[in-house]
């Protein structure tokens, strides 16, 4: 695992570490969560980009009223 340095308002890391001990964790775990949400999120956005672009040449037949939408 890595190190690394971060700065900020003192009074902002002081919040933080009171949500960190109400969620009986630290501020480094927390922070090591967002990170990895921060990349799956990342990562998702870039599966559906390509999903997109794969299904760019599909073409349903032109436009649909909304009785034909909803038609079962």
């Amino acid at each position: 695992m890595k190190n690394i340095t971060l700065s900020a308002e003192e009074r902002l890391i002081e919040q933080a570490r009171e949500q960190a001990r109400s969620r009986h964790t630290t501020l480094n775990h927390m922070f090591r969560d967002w990170l990895a949400s921060l990349t799956a999120d990342h990562e998702r956005t870039q599966k559906i980009d390509a999903l997109f672009a794969r299904l760019d040449h599909a073409d349903a037949g032109g436009k649909f009223s909304r009785e034909d939408s909803n038609a079962r």
